[in-house]
C-alpha cells in the first residue's frame, strides 16, 4: 500500500517506510521533522520537467504523460520499490501544495499500474 503525505504534515507510525520523492529538499523542513527513511531523488521529475510544469493545472495532463515517460527509463529501481510496497506500508513524502496534482500522485499511479 502506498500513501501520499506532504512533508509539512506530522509523521505517523502508520506511515511505514517514508520515502521523500522530491529532487529538492522541502523548504523549511528539518531532517528530524521530515522523518524520511529514504530519499529517492532519481525518481523525481527531471529539473527541466519540473521547471516546465511549474504546478500549472493547465499543464497537468501533459506533465503526467512526460513524467511517466521519464519513469519508464528508470527500470529496476521501480521494480524494487513496487516489491517493497507489498511488504508493508510505504508513504511517499512530497512538498507540493496541490495534493491532487503533483509528482507523487503520478509516481503512485505508475507503480500501481506495474
Amino acid at each position: 500500500m502506498i500513501r501520499l503525505k506532504r512533508a509539512y504534515e506530522e509523521p505517523a507510525r502508520k506511515d511505514g517506510l517514508r520515502i521523500l520523492v522530491e529532487r529538492l529538499w522541502p523548504r523549511g523542513v528539518s531532517k528530524e521533522k521530515a522523518a524520511v527513511d529514504l530519499w529517492l531523488k532519481d525518481l523525481a521529475p527531471s529539473t527541466e520537467l519540473r521547471m516546465w510544469y511549474g504546478h500549472d493545472p493547465e499543464k497537468w495532463d501533459e506533465f503526467r504523460k512526460r513524467y511517466k515517460a521519464e519513469l519508464a527509463k528508470v527500470g529496476d529501481l521501480l521494480v524494487l520499490l513496487k516489491h517493497r510496497t507489498t511488504e508493508g506500508p510505504v508513504t511517499f513524502v512530497y512538498a507540493a501544495h496541490d495534493e491532487e496534482r503533483n509528482s507523487a500522485v503520478v509516481l503512485k499511479e505508475y507503480l500501481d499500474a506495474l
